[in-house]
């Protein structure tokens, strides 16, 4: 039985079209992603949104709550507790003010679609109650991108806690993909007091599921997934706590991994470095198509 690895239709045609050259990568836009832990009695669950069928982009797919970076976040004065700006930089690899740009849009995007938000009126506090009118208002106007989050920390008074969250993994969409996103993967517990909701206009369904339970659902054909989300799933299947995997984050190796396509006899291999499983071999040329021996169109 096969897999539940995403692999678009379109993709060896394009596969094909940049090993030949005809093809031109777009750029990435940065992205970040969170993976929502909270401890049950087997060990951590880990909250997923199932993308609807009419995205674009990986619909049908199993991901976790995340999306773009909003430019207008990156140097605005904003209140900030954990590690510095600084310290974000040297870890994520890029320079201040895209550091906070991307630990911004990891904790704006999962309040947009989980309703959690990880800040809080103190360095040492989280939110409550986020519900009702006034919080679904401004949720609403983020969404839209009418108001951005550094905005929104400033109107509410709260102070934006970094230090809830763990850097876990950077992916990169394939260069011959047509939307393409550099990938910042990071790892928070839910805070006390606040659960998950499904706010996402772009799923139609919200799991807690463990690591495990959900990469069995891959492997088993039932659950459709990105390479870098079922490579993370089987990464923190490893931890007995949202505490442990938090704890395990500092010691994550950062290097984006981006999909190679290299030529070898008469096929190209599609490959994620560190990732044999996800490995593809794609031919060369496309088959010809067949005819209906009855003088009927081709197939």
């Amino acid at each position: 039985m096969a897999n539940g690895q995403w692999y678009p239709p379109e993709w060896p045609d394009r596969i094909r079209a940049l090993a030949a050259g005809t093809l031109k990568p777009v750029t990435p836009k940065r992205a970040a992603t969170v993976m929502l832990l909270k401890d049950t009695g087997t060990g951590p669950a880990v909250h997923m949104l199932r993308r609807r069928t009419s995205m674009a982009f990986a619909g049908g797919a199993y991901a976790y709550p995340g999306g773009g970076v909003d430019p207008r976040d990156d140097d605005r004065d904003i209140g900030w507790a954990g590690p510095t700006r600084a310290w974000w930089a040297d870890r994520l690899g890029v320079d201040e003010s895209g550091a906070q740009a991307i630990v911004c849009a990891a904790v704006r995007e999962t309040y947009e679609e989980s309703g959690v938000l990880l800040a809080g009126p103190t360095a040492g506090s989280v939110a409550g109650d986020t519900t009702g009118d006034s919080w679904e208002a401004d949720r609403a106007a983020l969404v839209a991108r009418e108001l951005s989050f550094a905005e929104f920390l400033d109107r509410r008074g709260l102070v934006l806690r970094s230090d809830l969250l763990g850097a876990w993994a950077r992916w990169i969409t394939p260069e011959f993909e047509a939307r393409r996103y550099d990938t910042w993967f990071f790892v928070a517990a839910l805070p006390e007091g606040q659960r998950t909701r499904n706010a996402s206009s772009e799923a139609d369904r919200t799991v807690w599921t463990t690591p495990a339970e959900a990469a069995a659902g891959y492997d088993r054909g039932e659950l459709l997934m990105m390479p870098p989300t079922i490579a993370t799933l089987r990464a923190l299947s490893v931890y007995d706590t949202a505490a442990g995997a938090l704890a395990g984050a500092r010691g994550r190796d950062l290097t984006p991994v981006l999909a190679e396509a290299r030529p070898a006899g008469g096929e190209i291999v599609l490959s994620w470095p560190g990732h044999d499983e996800f490995t593809r071999h794609v031919p060369a040329t496309p088959a010809a198509p067949t005819t209906d021996p009855t003088g009927g169109a081709p197939a």
